[in-house]
């Protein structure tokens, strides 16, 4: 229906989502999911307006589809590897416009997807994204930061990190981006390897460290969210230093013992137990990461130098109990289930050394008798004598 433009109010959204309108009073609110045989869940639902002429551009559909519309989003995905690419074909099949940086050169990749590829960060600040997500390895996020142009950015664009620790780029984001720009830390907790069948289930974890009173700013932060409740993912709000305290042990832990694993060289077996299926596929999920991100675990999150210290401690525990196990078996055979070496037992499975039993098949070697030596002597004297006695 046309609109008179003198009439109509502008709603401060990015760029793709101005429309004239005569109301523009879309508000949102958050919705619990529904079963996955339902339509897809949203986080975050727009309120169908009284008046269809209030109704947004991303809501313009005819009859009831517009439940299952979206605002679409122009994001750039700076980090364009194995993971931006992996978050890049959702992000595709929603409808968002795509924007691809990375130093190593993936425009092929990126037209696949349906990305413009930018081998200069100039260049992808001239575009003006709407969200802009650091998808970075953990050890090169502050290099590759200071790279980007930030000041050419639109004002208050929102940057989304990706890492799978929390506060060390929560506090690189805050210490290198105008205070006007929006932060959200994100951890999806799952990835390609994880994530072949599907989002659906899979924790996806996020803090809003920064997201400006702007109703636009507001909707911005709740429609980049979206994307991933749509996919059905459990959305786990929760500080990033809570987050680091408990990726020690869910993460760092998980990868310490499949790279574990990994080294003693373990193969399937005839045999296979479900248990040792289990580690395998534990192997298998986390040596297909890089080595940098183990490292990056590691080295980016001050719990996991505390929790590698206990996973050393418990493995000598575990040993200590192994061997004391089995020290006391050996003692108990040594001195309780076997005979000692000079003993006069009957009960004795092997014949004795000394015994003064005297039906003994064989002469003792030695006697007990306290006056044996002497009895010894006088009969060796006696025959000595004997012999003499013959000889005279």
């Amino acid at each position: 229906m046309a609109m008179s433009s003198s009439t109509s109010t502008r709603l401060h959204l990015p760029s793709s989502w101005h429309a004239t309108t005569n109301k523009a009073t879309c508000r949102w609110r958050r919705q619990r999911f529904l079963p996955v045989a339902a339509a897809a869940p949203l986080r975050l639902r727009a309120v169908r307006a009284t008046d269809d002429a209030a109704r947004q551009p991303f809501d313009a559909v005819d009859g009831d589809a517009d439940e299952d519309q979206h605002p679409r989003l122009k994001i750039a995905i700076v980090g364009f590897g194995n993971f931006g690419q992996f978050l890049a074909r959702t992000f595709a099949r929603q409808g968002h416009t795509l924007l691809a940086h990375s130093r190593t050169d993936h425009s092929a990749a990126a037209a696949a997807l349906g990305a413009t590829f930018y081998a200069d960060p100039h260049d992808l600040c001239e575009s003006q994204p709407d969200v802009v997500i650091l998808a970075t390895s953990i050890l090169s996020a502050k290099a590759v930061l200071a790279t980007l142009p930030v000041h050419r950015f639109r004002r208050n664009t929102l940057f989304v990190d990706v890492l799978s620790v929390k506060e060390f780029p929560k506090n690189l984001l805050l210490a290198s981006l105008p205070d006007d720009f929006d932060i959200i830390c994100t951890h999806p907790m799952f990835g390609p390897e994880s994530a072949g069948g599907g989002w659906g289930g899979l924790k996806f974890v996020y803090d809003e460290v920064r997201v400006g009173d702007c109703p636009a700013r507001r909707a911005r932060a709740d429609a980049f969210l979206d994307i991933f409740a749509r996919e059905g993912c459990t959305m786990v709000n929760m500080s990033c230093t809570e987050h680091d305290e408990l990726a020690a042990a869910t993460q760092f832990l998980t990868h310490t013992v499949g790279r574990m694993l990994a080294l003693l060289g373990l193969e399937p077996t005839p045999i296979d137990t479900m248990g040792y299926q289990a580690l395998l596929r534990l192997v298998q999920n986390t040596c297909s990461d890089s080595f940098d991100l183990y490292n990056g675990l590691f080295m980016y999150n001050q719990n996991s130098t505390e929790l590698l210290n206990r996973l050393e401690s418990a493995m000598d525990e575990i040993k200590r109990r192994l061997f004391d196990e089995l020290h006391q078996v050996l003692r108990k055979q040594l001195f309780e289930g076997s005979p000692p070496l000079n003993t006069g037992s009957p009960g004795s499975s092997s014949p004795p050394l000394n015994t003064d039993r005297p039906d003994s098949s064989s002469p003792p070697l030695n006697t007990d008798s306290p006056d044996s030596s002497t009895t010894t002597e006088a009969t060796d004297h006696d025959q000595d004598g004997n012999d003499k006695k013959s000889l005279q």
